[in-house]
């Protein structure tokens, strides 16, 4: 694991997935383990918090808002659409919502957030070419999220001690996936090393 294609610069953001109450806390879709790496991501958003974006994953109303595939997964998961659960629960942890902003918050419907305009016109306005990506979950919205920023042609380091799964073989996999299988354009690194790396 390393930064091995230079320094970060002021092209570089800190891109943050949905790091959320509903997954903190005792849901049907807690993440028991986000709260041993909060504190590695909160020290990376306050390093750099004018530089981060944070997504939150906002579930529809109800279930026959989304099509396909999607709308039996939330058939099965009714009792965590909108007209369901605490507002509340849709917010980022406190101590990441309190760096908002100069934070920036993008909401997405979807795994990636690239799915909504969004992201994609936040990044071009900044002239971001580096993509830091820490958060939830590794091999579900952090996946999908890494997946499409390399097809899209960013740079993409991923902080290592600064995701979080519900499953440590899958997030132990996927870490292993990244740096053996797209050595080219995924970096795996420490959060350390990436501030060490992030120049001012």
């Amino acid at each position: 694991m390393s930064i091995r294609f230079g320094r970060l610069g002021e092209t570089a953001a800190h891109l943050c997935i949905d790091m959320q109450t509903m997954f903190a806390e005792r849901t049907d879709w807690h993440v028991p383990w986000m709260q041993r790496v909060l504190p590695i991501v909160q020290r990376l958003a306050q390093a750099k918090t004018e530089c981060t974006i944070f997504t939150r994953f906002v579930p529809p109303d109800h279930p026959e808002q989304m099509k396909g595939s999607w709308r039996r997964y939330y058939q099965r998961w009714r009792h965590m659409t909108g007209l369901r659960i605490d507002p509340a629960m849709i917010e980022l942890v406190p101590p990441l919502r309190a760096l908002v902003p100069p934070a920036h918050v993008v909401d997405k419907s979807h795994y990636s957030p690239f799915t909504e305009q969004a992201l994609p016109d936040l990044l071009r306005e900044r002239t971001i070419d580096t993509l830091v990506v820490t958060g939830s979950e590794t091999d579900v919205c952090v996946l999908a999220t890494v997946l499409d920023a390399v097809d899209r042609g960013y740079r993409v380091v991923v902080a290592a001690d600064a995701l979080c799964s519900v499953s440590d073989e899958t997030h132990d996999s996927l870490l292993a996936l990244y740096g053996n299988r797209f050595g080219q354009q995924i970096e795996v690194a420490g959060s350390e090393e990436i501030l060490a790396a992030w120049e001012d």
